[in-house]
């Protein structure tokens, strides 16, 4: 719905002036002719006051601000009317969609009762099995490969074999590795034994307090395949990249993967890695958690946020060593890599899960939230700033259906755990244990004094537009890359992905956390007061 242009003339002489303006079709004015309108007229107040001017020219010149108060007025009546109808319509939409679905689902359970109570004849029961079947062969599908925008269907690591039929050898010999993770606690009788479920004694309720308790990672079966990532352009790493493969394939028989740049490294300096594998294109890539049974990362943190961006659902455990200058999710050292990764091998390791964030970008002409734009997974943060307009960000944010805000600065901050000491940190957000669920909401240099960073529950869904009163697009960056502009109307969608990335710990998840803020950060470091001195008696 497009307003209809405002026409309007004005002349002006030293004795005689007037204004006219045609009435616009719709009951709107159009922004740019207000704006012609409203500058006409603060030049004619600007212009020197003719000699003897009476008073009929000063009721004119109070009739002309009038005028451009009014004008002002419906720019930005129009523009508010815009949004709201913006909002309506995307809310009908998102009503509908929910509705049809379940309808949907409501004839399903109706099908499945009269199933069950044998009131349907052998064509319905045929008709049914055959659907059996092609659910059957979809998940099977799935369990291959992923959806159309590359995200995983399935949400855990399952223990599969190679197709029997497939005319590839090294297919053929591998067969993932399978573990189990569980709660792990020091003794039963510990402080740390919780229920697991919210239960009532005597009238008191009691909760799960599952983040006091450390994840712990037993392999079942033997890990046979594990992949390599490395920092580029880094003469340590590509050393000390060849001892490690070296070792694993000679001391422990593993298959190796490494990405086809180390393979051509790695070959340039001898033959003898002839046998180190890698993939060809990115389909390869997405398949490649049904192959690798542990990841091997060295460098910093980015060369972490790298390995989990090649995986766009399950992630193997990743046992990253620390090559770089921070290093927050890092805390295994090159120097004893030969005892580590014969302990990692062995089991038990204690791990830590990092939750990652899916987002996805809703443009205005989408006809409802579920029409997006590729997903994206992050483990860090999204970033929604400004870009190079010198204007504010302006940006509407909700959780859930509840309204939150309206963000007024130079951008905001979507981050997870792992993350708070990332970005979040420079921009004033609290430092957060990974191993707690939840959504950080931290503005950047926010144009008011009490805005104040929140952290948002793991189950919610954060939904922040762009409002067409806004002077300038936005854009989001995840992670640091794949930089997207959002011009008015558009949204990004923001929830907590089913698919976390399992780290391995050096000791455990808090006393890993606890050492790297206190090496990376120098957290709360001072010297200590002295002893000497007035005290009190």
């Amino acid at each position: 719905m497009s307003p209809s242009k405002l026409g309007s003339t004005t002349s002006f002489g030293h004795e005689d002036a007037s204004v006219s303006c045609s009435k616009p079709e719709n009951g709107f004015v159009d922004s740019l002719s207000l704006f012609h309108s409203e500058k006409a007229v603060e030049e004619l107040l600007q212009q020197t006051p003719v000699k003897g001017m009476d008073e009929h020219l000063i009721e004119f010149s109070e009739a002309l601000r009038t005028v451009a108060k009014a004008l002002r007025q419906a720019a930005e009546g129009k523009a508010s009317a815009q949004a709201e109808a913006a909002e309506w319509k995307r809310r009908y939409e998102l009503e509908r969609t929910r509705n049809i679905q379940m309808e949907h689902k409501g004839q399903i359970v109706e099908q499945f009762s009269a199933e069950q109570n044998g009131d349907i004849d052998c064509g319905r029961v045929k008709n049914s099995e055959n659907q059996l079947m092609q659910q059957n062969q979809l998940d099977e599908h799935s369990e291959k490969g992923c959806m159309k925008h590359g995200i995983c269907s399935h949400e855990v690591l399952r223990d599969r074999e190679s197709d029997s039929n497939s005319n590839v050898d090294h297919n053929k010999m591998m067969r993932k590795a399978s573990f189990k993770l569980s709660w792990w606690c020091k003794g039963e009788t510990g402080d740390q034994h919780k229920h697991d479920i919210v239960s009532f004694e005597k009238g008191n309720i009691t909760t799960a307090e599952r983040s006091s308790k450390q994840i712990s990672l037993k392999w079942e079966s033997d890990p046979q395949t594990v992949l390599i990532l490395t920092k580029p352009d880094s003469v340590s790493v590509r050393i000390l990249c060849a001892q490690m493969v070296r070792w694993l394939k000679e001391k422990k028989k593993l298959n190796i993967y490494v990405e086809p740049r180390v393979r051509v490294e790695l070959l340039t300096e001898s033959s003898h890695f002839n046998h180190v594998q890698t993939w060809k294109d990115d389909r390869e890539i997405l398949l490649l958690h049904t192959k690798v049974d542990l990841v091997i990362t060295l460098g910093g943190d980015g060369t972490v946020l790298r390995a989990a961006s090649m995986f766009k659902g399950p992630v193997p455990p990743i046992v990253p060593f620390s090559l770089g200058s921070l290093g927050f999710m890092t805390p295994f050292h090159s120097e004893h890599f030969k005892e580590c990764l014969d302990s990692v091998l062995r089991g038990p390791i204690s791990i830590t899960l990092r939750h990652r964030l899916l987002c996805c970008v809703v443009r205005d002409a989408a006809r409802n939230e579920y029409e997006t734009e590729e997903p994206i997974l992050v483990l860090n943060e999204i970033t929604i700033d400004r870009g190079i307009s010198s204007y504010l960000t302006n940006l509407e944010c909700y959780c859930d259906n509840s309204f939150v805000t309206c963000v007024q600065g130079d951008g905001l901050i979507l981050s997870t755990t792992s993350g708070s000491t990332a970005y979040s940190l420079a921009a004033g957000g609290s430092m957060v244990h990974p191993q707690v669920p939840g959504i950080l909401f931290t503005p950047i240099c926010p144009h008011s004094l009490s805005f104040r960073p929140l952290i948002l529950p793991e189950h919610v869904t954060v939904r922040i537009v762009v409002p067409f009163n806004s002077r300038s697009p936005a854009w989001a960056s995840f992670d640091g890359k794949d930089r997207k502009q959002l011009d008015a109307g558009d949204a990004l969608l923001c929830s907590m992905a089913p698919w976390p990335v399992p780290t391995a710990c050096q000791v455990d998840s808090t006393n890993d956390f606890l050492r790297s803020i206190h090496d990376g950060l120098h957290w709360n470091l001072r010297k200590t007061q002295s002893f000497d001195g007035p005290r009190d008696i």
